[in-house]
């Protein structure tokens, strides 16, 4: 794995932990580490070692958005520059969101803006109680357009309509009630609940996994049709046929241990 300046990766049994490492900005972003998050990401999802990702964050705040020396430098650029710079961040965000392997945000602090985005192209969402969410892009003049795609999937058309425009905080209750994380827990056992998680999912067929994450991508929101439905009977039968389906079933059956249990 690379040295990257604004992130710490780690891989512990199937499990590779990435964790925004610039607390003292709030784990605000940059092209930096849009630049890292794209390829850290593409990296792992490559990784036949590596199972499910955590994206985490160090210090208090999970994200604060975009880094302000970055927006400042920004404003002086051309049109065609900040095309550039916005596809950059919309490619980090489809990287993550398109990323084979299952993804998790444990989000220890305060989540703003473009930080938003990041947790919405995660797969699974924990937060501790204190964390605070908002999208305050439009107190500063902006819209949160390049994170929308996301964001309004994982809060919900009508709530987004109400967040977007009025830049609210609201807090890990809330984002609960509204489905944008799954679960709330006290900061001391944030660590514990998402270990737990992991190993729950390190244990699932990681074919299968993938298999499920194309699925959920295809299907959500989709119109039932004759074609969806042919693409779905399509895909139980290529799994049933695909080695880890037989070799799952099998164990079953024979009562033991699939192999993805017992091997590297």
């Amino acid at each position: 794995m690379n040295n990257y300046k604004s992130l710490l990766v780690d891989i512990e049994q199937h499990v590779a932990t990435v964790t925004l490492n610039r607390p003292e900005i709030r784990n605000a972003f940059n092209d930096e580490t849009i630049s890292e998050l794209t390829s850290v990401f593409s990296d792992l999802g490559k990784d036949d070692k590596v199972r499910v990702i955590v994206l985490a964050a160090a210090g208090k705040a999970f994200c604060a958005g975009a880094d302000l020396n970055w927006m400042r430098a920004m404003a002086d650029f051309s049109y065609e520059e900040n095309l550039a710079d916005a596809d950059k961040l919309a490619q980090m965000l489809k990287t993550i969101y398109e990323c084979p392997k299952p993804t998790i945000a444990a989000i220890q602090g305060d989540v703003y803006a473009g930080g938003m985005g990041l947790v919405a192209v995660c797969d699974i969402a924990i937060a501790v109680k204190l964390a605070n969410f908002c999208l305050s892009e439009v107190r500063l003049g902006l819209a949160p357009a390049t994170i929308s795609p996301y964001v309004i999937r994982a809060l919900g058309a009508r709530a987004a309509q109400r967040y977007f425009l009025s830049a609210e905080v609201f807090d890990a209750k809330k984002a609960r009630q509204l489905g944008f994380i799954h679960e709330r827990v006290s900061e001391d056992v944030l660590e514990d609940t998402v270990a737990a998680l992991c190993a729950k999912i390190v244990n699932n067929s990681p074919n299968a996994v993938k298999t499920c994450k194309h699925l959920l991508h295809e299907v959500a929101g989709a119109a039932i049709t004759d074609e969806l439905i042919a693409d779905t009977v399509k895909g139980i039968a290529d799994i049933r046929a695909s080695e880890q389906g037989r070799e799952g079933v099998q164990a079953f059956l024979q009562k033991r241990k699939p192999d993805w249990l017992t091997t590297n």
